[in-house]
C-alpha cells in the first residue's frame, strides 16, 4: 500500500504569480479541479486523509472526503514553505528569485528549516500509514511536495524530481524508505480548461 501525495487546487494568486498568504482560498476553477481529483478516488480504497491546515489544502481535502466518506486529519507539518513577509507580494516584482533562497525571508522559513519539517512530516505520514490496511492520501502544496520528492524519494528510472508540481496532481510513493515513486505529477483527471497553464507559480 502507498502514500498518495496531492497538491491543492488552483488559487487566484497562483495565476497572478503572487506569493500566497496563509489564508488564500481556492479559486472557482480550483474548486472544479478539486472536484475532478475527488472523483478519481470515488472507488479507491483510502484508509485515511491527512492534509495541510491551510485553506487551499483544506478545501481540496474536503472535496475528496465528500466523495470517499473518509475523515480528514489536519497537520501544520504539511504546510507550504513559509515565505514570511514576502507573502502577498508579486513574484515577478521582487527582482530576485525567492524560491531559490536558502536563507529565511524575514519572518519566514529557511530551506534547512523546511527540510527538517519535511523529515518530521514524513515520520508523521509513516506512522499514520502504519495504522492502515489501505492507502494514505495526503493533501499538501507544490513546493513542499516537490522538495519532498527531491529530498527523500527515489524517482522512477533514477530521474530527477520535477521542477513543477501541478494543481491537484497526484504522486504516489511507497510507504517505506527509500520511498520509491510509481506515479509523479499525474493530472489525467483534468481536461480542457482545468489543466494547468505553464505560466502559473507552482506552489507558494
Amino acid at each position: 500500500m502507498s502514500i498518495i501525495l496531492i497538491r491543492h487546487g488552483e488559487t487566484a494568486l497562483n495565476v497572478a504569480r503572487i506569493l500566497q498568504p496563509a489564508d488564500t482560498p481556492l479559486s472557482e476553477r480550483g474548486r472544479r479541479q478539486a472536484a475532478a481529483v475527488a472523483q478519481r478516488f470515488f472507488t479507491a480504497k483510502i484508509g485515511a486523509i491527512v492534509s495541510s491546515d491551510l485553506p487551499r489544502a483544506v478545501e481540496t481535502a474536503r472535496a475528496i472526503s465528500s466523495v470517499t466518506s473518509v475523515a480528514i486529519r489536519f497537520s501544520d507539518l504539511l504546510q507550504e514553505r513559509n515565505f514570511g513577509d514576502l507573502r502577498g507580494l508579486p513574484y515577478d516584482g521582487l527582482g530576485y528569485d525567492p524560491i531559490a533562497m536558502t536563507d529565511a525571508p524575514p519572518g519566514g522559513e529557511s530551506i534547512a528549516m523546511l527540510h527538517d519539517r519535511i523529515d518530521r512530516a514524513l515520520n508523521f505520514l509513516r506512522e499514520a500509514r502504519a495504522e492502515l490496511e489501505s492507502d494514505l492520501l495526503v493533501v499538501s502544496h507544490g513546493f513542499f511536495i516537490r522538495t519532498l520528492l527531491a529530498l527523500r524519494v527515489q524517482m522512477p528510472n533514477s530521474s530527477a524530481a520535477p521542477l513543477r508540481i501541478d494543481n491537484t496532481s497526484i504522486s504516489v510513493i511507497s510507504r517505506e524508505a527509500p520511498h520509491l515513486a510509481s506515479v509523479v505529477n499525474n493530472t489525467d483527471h483534468l481536461s480542457g480548461d482545468l489543466r494547468d497553464s505553464v505560466g502559473k507559480l507552482s506552489g507558494f
